[in-house]
């Protein structure tokens, strides 16, 4: 299955996002976050998302969503060093993305399935 990455520039956010994510989606979909600076402080390390990414991948790609400026060009540094094109940014909200990534990729579906489901949540409704 697709794993997912989650960048945020807290480490709260980034993980209590990735819990929700999961239990969305069951326990067979990699959802991994990497948010906050050193030592607890806000922030982005190319080394914490890296290692995400790294424990995210089963074999069938990853998507990476991000939150805020600094943490997109962090991910975007890091996949022109390793432009494989089985590590996918997704333009998607933060939140929203994550669900719809989760979902879809519970179900088995492809990397690009996945990404889609992620940048279409952008156009979701909540009245």
């Amino acid at each position: 299955m697709v794993g997912i990455v989650l960048v945020s520039h807290s480490f709260e956010l980034a993980r209590g996002l990735a819990d929700l994510a999961a239990q969305v989606a069951g326990p067979d979909v990699r959802i991994e976050g990497a948010g906050g600076g050193p030592e607890g402080s806000l922030g982005t390390s190319g080394d914490a998302v890296q290692a995400a990414i790294d424990r995210a991948e089963s074999g069938d790609g990853v998507v990476v969503l991000a939150d805020l400026g600094s943490s997109i060009l962090t991910v975007r540094h890091l996949l022109e060093d390793a432009a494989n094109g089985q590590v996918r940014l997704a333009d998607a909200p933060l939140v929203e993305g994550a669900v719809a990534a989760a979902v879809i990729s519970s179900t088995s579906q492809p990397l690009e399935v996945v990404l889609q489901a992620a940048e279409e949540a952008r156009g979701a409704r909540k009245l």
